[in-house]
Parts: C-alpha cells; sequence; structure tokens
C-alpha cells in the first residue's frame, strides 16, 4: 500500500495514475490527452513518463514527497509544544477512527501523553484531558505551582485521570505490538534519552510525566533514580531518533505551521535556576537555535520525500500554556480534519 496525502491506495493503481498522464492527482493539468514532450523519472525501479508540457519538475517533486509507503520501516513522530497538542490529539483521533497503526512511535512532551492514548487505542480520551477536563477542572494554575510545584495539577493529570476519570488501558498499551518510546532530558547530562514501559503502569506514568514537565513550571521528576523534565528542551521533534531505530520513512505530526521559526535569541541561565545541574542549564541556553536548526532539518527531510508532516495550516492562537476551551476546540477539530484529509481517498 502506499499512502499519499489523499490516502491509503494500491502501488499498481498509482503507478497506473501517473503512466497515464497523472490526471487522477492534477486533472486540471489534463484537459485534453495533449502530453507535450514527455519526462522520465526512474523511482523504486519503474520509469516514469510525465508530461513536460503540464508537470514542472517542482509538481514531480511534491507528488513523491507526499507519498508514503506504510510498511514495517515506517515511523510517526509527536512533537510537543503544551496545550498546542491538542492538534497532535485531533490527527490522532481521526487515524484510530481509520484503523490507522505504526510500528514505531517516537513522542516528545505533550506528544507522548497524546501518543499513550494512541497506542492503548482510546480515541476521544486525549481530547478530553485536554479540553473536557480544562473546562471542568481548569487545572493550569499558578495556585498549582505554588502549592504543588507544577503550573499543571499532577495529582489531576497523572493520577485522577489515569486511574478514576478517564481510565488508561494498560492492557491494550503493553501488549500493542507498536514500540513506543517518550523523550525526557537527563537533568544531570543534559542529554535526551528515549524510555519504553511494557509492563509497569507507574513506570509508565513517571515517564510521560517527566517527558511533558515543561522546565520552570514543573517540578523536576524521578525516573529510574535519574532526575528528568521535558524531552522537549533537548530533542523537540525527535525525527533523527525514528531514522537511527531503521524507521527510513516517518510521518511527522507538528504543533506549528510551515515556516515558523522562533525568534528572539537564546540567553545564558542563570546559576540560581537548576543550581544543580550545570548541563540542563546549558541545553536550556540555547533552546531556541536547538528548535530552529530542527525545524530546519524537518523541511529538509520533506523536500527530499524522507518523511510526510502534518501541521496547521496557519499560525496558532493557542499558547503552550492555553486555558481558552473555544480555542483549543478549533484547533483539535483543525487537527482531526488534517487526519481526515491526509487519509480521505
Amino acid at each position: 500500500m502506499l499512502q499519499d496525502c489523499c490516502g491509503v491506495i494500491p502501488m499498481v493503481s498509482v503507478l497506473q495514475r501517473v503512466e497515464w498522464g497523472v490526471c487522477s492527482f492534477f486533472p486540471h493539468h489534463c484537459p485534453k490527452k495533449e502530453y507535450g514532450q514527455s519526462r522520465m523519472l526512474k523511482k523504486n525501479g519503474f520509469i516514469l513518463r510525465f508530461s513536460q508540457f503540464e508537470l514542472t519538475l517542482q509538481r514531480i517533486k511534491s507528488l513523491f514527497c507526499r507519498m508514503m509507503k506504510i510498511d514495517d520501516k515506517t515511523g510517526l513522530v509527536l512533537e510537543g509544544g503544551g496545550m498546542r497538542g491538542v492538534f497532535t490529539s485531533g490527527v490522532l483521533d481521526a487515524f484510530m477512527k481509520h484503523g490507522v497503526e505504526f510500528p514505531y512511535i517516537v513522542a516528545v512532551s505533550a506528544g507522548a501523553c497524546n501518543g499513550m492514548s494512541y497506542v492503548s487505542r482510546q480515541p476521544g480520551r486525549a481530547r478530553y484531558s485536554n479540553i473536557d477536563m480544562m473546562e471542568k477542572y481548569d487545572y493550569i494554575s499558578l495556585r498549582n505551582l505554588l502549592t504543588k510545584g507544577c503550573i499543571f495539577d499532577p495529582d489531576l493529570l497523572y493520577d485522577r485521570l489515569p486511574n478514576e476519570l478517564f481510565p488508561f488501558d494498560f492492557d491494550t498499551f503493553f501488549h500493542s505490538p507498536t514500540i513506543y518510546e517518550m523523550v525526557v532530558t537527563n537533568c544531570r547530562t543534559g542529554q535526551a534519552e528515549y524510555l519504553s514501559e511494557r509492563h509497569d503502569p507507574q513506570r509508565a506514568l513517571d515517564i510521560v510525566q517527566a517527558s511533558s514537565s515543561l522546565p520552570y513550571v514543573s517540578k523536576i521528576v524521578m525516573v529510574d533514580g535519574k532526575p528528568m523534565l521535558d524531552g522537549g528542551i533537548v530533542d523537540s521533534i525527535p525525527v533523527e531518533r525514528a531514522i537511527s531505530q531503521g524507521y527510513e520513512r516517518n510521518v511527522v505530526i507538528l504543533t506549528r505551521n510551515k515556516g515558523y521559526r522562533k525568534t528572539g535569541r537564546d540567553r545564558k541561565i542563570p546559576h540560581f535556576f537548576y543550581r544543580d545541574y550545570p548541563r540542563l542549564r546549558v541545553m536550556l541556553s540555547h533552546r531556541l537555535e536547538s528548535y530552529n536548526r530542527q525545524l530546519e532539518l524537518v523541511e529538509q527531510l520533506e523536500r527530499e520525500g524522507k518523511i510526510v508532516c502534518i501541521r496547521p495550516e496557519r499560525p496558532l492562537e493557542v499558547d503552550r500554556i492555553e486555558k481558552d476551551v473555544q480555542k483549543l476546540e478549533r484547533l483539535y477539530e483543525e487537527g482531526f480534519q488534517m487526519g481526515e484529509r491526509f487519509l480521505a481517498l
């Protein structure tokens, strides 16, 4: 099977469409059978003939960039972004609606939270935690930061939610064939670590909490006796991790529109922040440069046809710490629609 922006369709069907003038993909470029001088492009052992008149080289490259063969070498990469992650939860709910699964997923921060509900096959759960619970419990507050050490209520999100309010299906999660890695930052080494858990519910919750613990407004979380924070400090878009694990093609769900770059400049973090973790301070001092560099890499891989990106189409109105339920709802719906569009025939 081949995955393109329009859906999952048989390889032979795609080759036939291309060989017969690419009219199925670009009908407005094929009003008649006047193909002009043909152009040949070799791809995966096939010789494809394109109309030089109707299709420019840029359109040909774009066509292949949007095709993706989903097999045992295809990974899924989930960016974080705090409450911007409701976009990801919308995309993943669309994927679950259509039964789409991946053999490997690597996720960071809010993406790790959304990814857990995707692997456990619980559609609507991430939406509930991000939107419905926000409206009911208002779980982002300075009071939480002062009384619990975290601006997001950790007791609600990592205890009551998975155990009482919307129980997490650990059985399905642990028995899933999907390899699921969550990115955390080791505060001692200042390096990213990629952790999985297949047996222990509490350790799984500790990992996802650590991956989602934003610096400055969250407590450090201990995992395996090591101090951990948000994986996005070091690896915000872990596509290189997916490639290093042997997943040559990847679908990447981003929470920023195409062309976005952080502005401003990095600043050295004062010693009174994380005074026991100098290597963490170094990484925090280079976050802007690191994130923009990863965005450049993502766009390069996308141009080369090695990844397919699903991202918001416009600049976001949702902040990293967003409490406006209507804004969150709109972003979720955009994500769901983008997921549907990606999969629709």
